[in-house]
């Protein structure tokens, strides 16, 4: 199942409040579907090390295969709609988010 298509405009931004990366789920979906550049609605490998390069983050390429690894439940080699929840932990611990509401 894809990454659902709510608004199709890159989010590269990651959201701040309070000197910390901090942002709801909806937020969060919406800022890694700017990374899905060849919008088939999924993260690869590649997408996700875009994100980690994105927010500053070190060591793209193994926080990037880690992130997949740890969240893509069917093995597929990608982030799907129902494997985005498993993210959120990656994204608190690899790239310092505060995800709320989740």
């Amino acid at each position: 199942m894809a990454i659902g298509h709510l608004h199709h405009h890159s989010v590269n931004k990651v959201g701040q409040s309070d000197g910390k990366r901090e942002m709801t789920m909806d937020q969060f979906i919406e800022w890694l579907r700017g990374f899905d550049k060849d919008n088939d609605g999924r993260i690869s490998q590649d997408e996700l090390k875009e994100a980690v390069r994105a927010t500053g983050g070190w060591f793209s390429t193994w926080k990037s295969k880690r992130g997949v690894k740890s969240a893509d439940l069917n093995k597929d080699g990608f982030i799907d709609q129902n494997e985005i929840t498993r993210l959120v932990e990656f994204a608190r611990k690899q790239l310092g988010m505060r995800i709320v509401g989740c």
